[in-house]
């Protein structure tokens, strides 16, 4: 907790204002029409350039002295441990509401929305996992910052246990949670412990309770207004329960039923005004590799624009940054939710480029100005590794484990690792699913008690991926994960497929390709029994034996 240490040192900047005419579409509106029209205000944002280049985001979001990311700390919410900004070795970039809430999927702005991702310590990171947030009983985890442990009374949703932030930042982790049931509300919930699917209220009545408590509480600090300054600067939306403490009030508390008017600067009526690109924005590209080209979108929404706006790009890097139109036309701003202008980046030497990309005429001759910015790199090569046996082994899940990838005596430079988790429920069809880790090893805490699990594991370094390692079988003390070692199944290499070992006869036997199709199935299978299949990579399960064996047919 950074500035419980430092807070007496800093001198903080004063918030700017809100933009004129940006919470002009929520004026009036009340409950589920004002949360409808926050979903729109908030989900048509400009995305971050990628995952693995959110530390660099980080840097001007999260770093203590504000501003100070060549000799600051990490402003770290989740851990006092001191972690300088010279280096993101021991954090992790931490989704605060859980992705594998919607599904963990990356197909969604949500998983790289800064208005809710925060630096974290690793460990700390592990220990919160997936839990909701709540009020600690007993708790089994305690950093002095971070608790996890059992929920009070009437709390948790069902979860066995939550996570219970400092008291210094309950207010911060409440108006983030409001932000996000509002921006994604569109999203499939997978986990209902402090939502249900719905578009209002969204919230559970337990959860209400608590996010409220807590925003009443811890009112914003200098530090959450800061941060919605720099997060409106990169991605051109806010974090409309800092700007308006008391708007959760109107959508789930006293003053439910009430028409919201945000006392917010406005323009004379029929001015015209530019809500979006913001001026001193910066567009970032992140990395790419030679020979690859990124894109990025920047979207214009505002209100009586009269001209066509002009883009000129303009630096001794210009040449690299290529607008997909020159102008944006009135009817296209002015639009509710605006438009979307794509940017090309194709750089065509190694190293940082930088552009500016000016956006005139939009009001009788005013501008402002976007920096682009993007990094051309080397290739990255991704070497072989292994997955490890599992370990911490209970019912409701484990920890995967791998080595981290190195030749030489060199650690690859790896973005993140994609976890392949192979679920097998008895009688039924593998599933796959992806999760994402940042360091060698991933805590699953969702197992399904009676199914089998194995799991893979890749590499990832701007968006080029490893071979993957070998399949690990998790071995549960009982149930469907130890069954194989009863009745042993294994398969050797024929030229014409396979060959099936056992030891005795097993029943009904089903072959998977690794997308989950069913592409063979025997009723029964000996020892010796041979099995044509062409080239390529499968799963193998049996009555007796539904923990998946993985089998490679070469040519």
């Amino acid at each position: 907790m950074v500035a419980a240490v430092c807070a007496c040192a800093v001198t903080f900047g004063t918030m700017a204002d809100v933009p004129a005419g940006y919470y002009s579409s929520l004026a009036g509106k009340r409950e589920a029409d004002l949360k409808n029209a926050l979903h729109t205000l908030l989900y048509n944002h400009t995305e971050v350039s990628s995952y693995q280049n959110l530390p660099d985001y980080f840097r001007r979001t999260d770093v203590y002295p504000p501003g100070n990311d060549k000799y600051g700390q990490w402003w770290d919410m989740y851990s006092d441990i001191p972690l300088y900004t010279n280096t993101f070795r021991g954090l992790n970039r931490e989704h605060a509401f859980p992705k594998s809430w919607w599904g963990g999927s990356q197909n969604t702005p949500a998983y790289v929305d800064l208005n809710h991702l925060y630096p974290s310590e690793a460990a700390a990171n592990m220990a919160k996992s997936n839990y909701p947030l709540g009020e600690v009983q007993n708790a089994s985890f305690d950093n002095g910052i971070t608790r996890v442990g059992t929920p009070v009374a009437g709390q948790g949703g069902g979860c066995r246990q939550v996570f219970e932030p400092d008291d210094e930042y309950k207010g911060d982790f409440a108006r983030t949670y409001f932000y996000m049931v509002c921006c994604y509300q569109n999203l499939h919930w997978s986990y209902t412990y402090m939502v249900n699917n719905n578009t209002y209220p969204t919230l559970n009545t337990w959860s209400i309770d608590l996010l409220l408590k807590w925003n009443r509480e811890d009112p914003p600090s200098q530090k959450e207004l800061d941060r919605n300054e720099q997060v409106y600067r990169v991605q051109a939306n806010r974090n409309p329960f800092i700007d308006f403490k008391d708007l959760p009030e109107y959508l789930w508390g006293n003053k439910k039923g009430q028409a919201f008017n945000p006392s917010t600067p406005s323009q004379p009526i029929g001015d015209p005004v530019l809500i979006t690109p913001v001026q001193g924005m910066s567009l970032d590209f992140g990395q790419v590799a030679e020979g690859n080209s990124g894109e990025a979108s920047l979207q214009f929404r505002g209100e009586n624009i009269r001209y066509n706006v002009q883009l000129t790009v303009t630096g001794k890097d210009a040449a690299m940054f290529v607008p997909e139109a020159t102008q944006v036309i009135p009817s296209a701003i002015n639009a509710p939710e605006g438009v979307w202008v794509k940017i090309k980046y194709r750089p065509t030497t190694k190293g940082i480029h930088e552009a500016r990309l000016i956006v005139s005429d939009y009001s009788d001759g005013g501008s402002r100005g976007v920096t682009l910015r993007g990094e051309c790199v080397d290739v990255p090569v991704l070497h072989d590794f292994v997955a490890l046996p599992a370990t911490d082994i209970t019912p409701e899940g484990y920890t995967a484990n791998w080595e981290i990838p190195a030749q030489g005596g060199q650690e690859d430079v790896v973005d993140y690792y994609v976890v392949t988790r192979t679920i097998v429920t008895p009688g039924g069809t593998p599933r796959q699913v992806d999760e994402v880790a940042e360091e060698n090893h991933l805590a699953v805490v969702d197992h399904e008690p009676g199914t089998a699990e194995s799991y893979h594991v890749r590499s990832c370094r701007l968006g080029y991926y490893s071979a993957q390692t070998n399949e690990i079988t998790v071995e549960f003390g009982s149930g469907l994960g130890n069954v194989g070692t009863d009745v042993p199944l294994g398969v050797v290499y024929e030229p014409s497929g396979l060959r099936v070992v056992c030891g005795a006869s097993h029943s009904n036997l089903r072959v998977f390709d690794m997308s989950g199709r069913l592409v063979h199935a025997l009723e029964s299978v000996d020892n010796g029994t041979v099995i044509t299949l062409p080239v390529g990579v499968y799963l193998l399960i049996t009555d007796q034996h539904p923990a998946p064996v993985k089998a490679v047919v070469c040519e």
